[in-house]
């Protein structure tokens, strides 16, 4: 667990659930899924503490449960949102097996390309109230400790303290919900570098899918992609569909007095509607490699068909060419006593000249109506 007071002055990581909430800014602990449901009533009676409520049972059940999909929900005191990360950055582990997920299959092991093996469903939780943020994350969440350096990197200088210069362009979040959308803004960023990946791979298997002489086509590999690309295809529906109500609920909030408060308000608006944007552009991405590979899919049966149809009239051509060759020497190779040509010397090339320029007209004729041409692929 990871404990961070963030006021306008800097941010203070913490070693300890604070007695009281700060006069200035407000408070972040963020922990790990094993971590809330193990220390849960120490949490809980934290945050009867601070803001003066608890988490509802409903809500608790849904920060455990590790099947949730991405939804937003609200009481009259916090908002709750869960949101189902797109992939899975470096230095993540799967979650522990906990009450809420015990029942829950068991992840399976999938065969496709590495990149595939990035897509996670594993869901961050985010309580949000008017001085704390709740998230609880899966085990050892890389997407937690990166903000938790980025924030730490925007105190200001102290070469007393061995710190150095805050990142340029580093702004403290000035309420919970500022630093909520940046974490989920974080999230939905990570997932640019799997895009090109995905697309570079799709690409990959669409060149060997049109090859027309291909004679291996991993199919368990495609389909896999297929299932997952689906699959990844539902977690950004539910991303999108949790955002807006997000969204819709910030438009019920009361407008502040002060300018600087409606300005605060303004720029949450603006921040949310940039994760929508940034998830409907996931979206449509992958709904275009979704296509894209229904597309290839077709197209490589559309050539094998072609590549079957040609040998398939290239063999009937030959054996229409064989036909009355076969039908001359059936008839020379009857046992009758008295037959054309039989007894003659000069009869057996008269037979075979008939057969040759049988066979040469009939090959002619097929070539000119191009029952022996390959269609060009």
């Amino acid at each position: 667990m990871r404990i961070f007071h963030i006021h306008s002055g800097g941010v203070q990581e913490l070693t300890e659930l604070p007695t009281q909430m700060p006069a200035q800014g407000f408070v972040w602990i963020a922990c790990a899924r094993p971590a809330f449901q193990a220390r849960l009533a120490e949490i809980q009676a934290s945050l009867q503490t601070l803001v003066g409520l608890q988490l509802v049972d409903l809500h608790v059940s849904d920060l455990l449960n590790a099947q949730l999909p991405s939804h937003y929900d609200y009481t009259s005191q916090y908002d709750l949102l869960v949101f189902r990360r797109l992939a899975t950055l470096n230095g993540d582990a799967p979650d522990a097996p906990s009450a809420a997920g015990a029942g829950a299959p068991p992840s399976l092991k999938r065969s496709g390309p590495p990149v595939l093996r990035r897509i996670d469903t594993s869901p961050v939780g985010f309580a949000v109230f008017d001085q704390l943020l709740l998230t609880v994350h899966p085990a050892d969440c890389a997407v937690r400790d990166a903000y938790a350096t980025r924030l730490l990197a925007s105190l200001p200088t102290s070469p007393s303290e061995g710190r150095s210069s805050p990142v340029p362009g580093a702004r403290v979040p000035t309420s919970p919900a500022d630093l909520m959308l940046r974490v989920v803004n974080l999230m939905v960023d990570g997932y640019l570098d799997l895009r090109r990946e995905l697309t570079r791979q799709l690409d990959h298997w669409q060149n060997e899918l049109l090859k027309p002489r291909a004679r291996y086509v991993n199919w368990t590999s495609l389909l896999e992609a297929r299932l997952s690309l689906h699959m990844l295809d539902e977690i950004c529906e539910d991303q999108r569909t949790a955002v807006q109500d997000w969204i819709d609920a910030l438009e019920t909030w009361a407008l502040p007095e002060t300018p600087l408060g409606l300005r605060e308000l303004d720029l949450l608006k603006v921040r949310s509607r940039d994760v929508l944007e940034h998830i409907e552009r996931v979206v449509h991405h992958v709904r275009r490699l979704e296509q894209s590979t229904e597309t290839a899919v077709q197209m490589h049966f559309s050539v094998q068909s072609n590549r079957t149809n040609d040998i398939m009239r290239t063999l009937t051509a030959l054996t229409a060419v064989f036909l009355p060759l076969n039908l001359i020497a059936g008839i020379f190779g009857m046992n009758f006593e008295f037959l054309p040509l039989i007894h003659k010397a000069d009869g057996f090339w008269w037979a075979l000249g008939s057969m040759v320029f049988i066979a040469l007209a009939l090959v002619a004729l097929f070539w000119r109506k191009r029952y022996l041409a390959r269609t060009g692929t």
